[in-house]
């Protein structure tokens, strides 16, 4: 798990619940109506902004913001270094015994294995790591227009509440109410974009980068490996992914 995303999140709302408490009850801060227009209406646009696959397949992604491990470069050098190390050894067809749980990696050592040549190779494999970051990009930008979306419903929403009180000045009972709907939604729209939203697309972000390093990796290691690249030059050329401070340990 994430703790740095349950701390941020749950931190959050709890500065601002408590800000609200020390200032008043919570209840003045609670309006239907304005949930409706700001969650309600953000969730509408997306759907019709986006295809119906993309914004489920959204909620899935977004559950890796909060368990997704960090991949390991260090660790996956090692695994290719060995794997070069074999291949000198017994031949590209040894690596036939190795099993990864890694589904990229798996894929890369096939390859190797069924024969294909090192640029193939690095074309098929190449063009696998595009298509993970475009869809990537795709949840990630279901998010960035919640983002926008969110303060925008928030605008519609005071609209909708200083009409409704210019409506019914003459009523001054009405006019509590409909403030209430004029300033709350821009809070909504506010706290949903800066709080949830735009952090959560930027861990994502964050986190598909290192996705696509360690994949990179395995590329040029898989490559290397069926270059007949010597293991410990290997290993000098895929420390370049990592912080020099850390490349004692590899």
């Amino acid at each position: 798990m994430d703790l740095a995303t349950v701390i941020g999140l749950v931190g959050g709302f709890a500065l601002i619940l408590w800000a609200i408490l020390m200032g008043g009850q919570l209840k003045m801060f609670i309006d239907i109506p304005s949930v409706l227009i700001v969650f309600g209406g953000t969730l509408a646009a997306i759907f019709v902004k986006f295809r119906l696959g993309e914004v489920f397949s959204t909620a899935t992604v977004i559950m890796k913001a909060f368990f997704n491990t960090r991949p390991e470069v260090d660790r996956v050098i090692g695994q290719l270094v060995d794997m070069a190390n074999i291949a000198r050894k017994d031949g590209i067809l040894a690596l036939e015994k190795i099993k990864s749980e890694d589904v990229f990696m798996q894929s890369a050592i096939n390859h190797c294995v069924d024969g294909a040549d090192p640029e193939f190779l690095e074309t098929v494999l190449g063009k696998d790591l595009e298509y993970l970051i475009q869809r990537h990009q795709r949840s990630i930008s279901v998010l960035d227009s919640m983002a926008e979306f969110g303060p925008a419903f928030g605008m519609v929403g005071t609209l909708i509440g200083l009409v409704q009180m210019l409506a019914n000045m003459s009523d001054p009972n009405t006019i509590g109410p409909a403030m209430a709907v004029a300033l709350i939604t821009t809070l909504y729209g506010a706290i949903l974009a800066n709080l949830v939203c735009i952090p959560l697309a930027g861990k994502l972000t964050f986190y598909s980068e290192d996705e696509r390093l360690v994949r990179q990796v395995i590329i040029d290691g898989m490559v290397g490996i069926q270059k007949g690249v010597n293991p410990r030059m290997l290993q000098e050329a895929l420390k370049a992914a990592i912080p020099p401070k850390q490349r004692e340990a590899v």
